[in-house]
C-alpha cells in the first residue's frame, strides 16, 4: 500500500476503531462519510495524495483523531 500505510496497519487501524466504538453501525458511517467527503475533495484538487483511496485515508484520518485528539483545533 502507498503512502506509508501497511495493509496490517490499516487493519488493526480499522479494529481498533470499531472495538473503542459503542456502535459499529454509527462508526461504519462515518468512515463511509469521510470517504466520500474525501473523494469529492480529490475531485476538486484540494487533495495532493490521490494514491491513497479515499476509504483508506478516512479509517488512518478517524483513528488518528482517536487516539490523539488533543491534535483537534478548538
Amino acid at each position: 500500500m502507498s503512502a506509508g500505510v501497511s495493509a496490517q496497519d490499516l487493519a488493526k487501524r480499522g479494529e481498533s476503531l470499531i472495538r473503542q466504538s459503542s456502535n459499529r453501525y454509527l462508526t461504519t458511517v462515518r468512515i463511509a462519510f469521510r470517504a466520500k467527503q474525501r473523494r469529492f475533495d480529490d475531485f476538486d484538487g484540494l487533495l495532493e495524495e490521490s494514491s491513497v483511496k479515499p476509504v483508506q485515508r478516512a479509517i488512518v484520518e478517524l483513528s488518528d483523531e482517536q487516539d490523539q485528539p488533543d491534535l483537534l483545533p478548538g
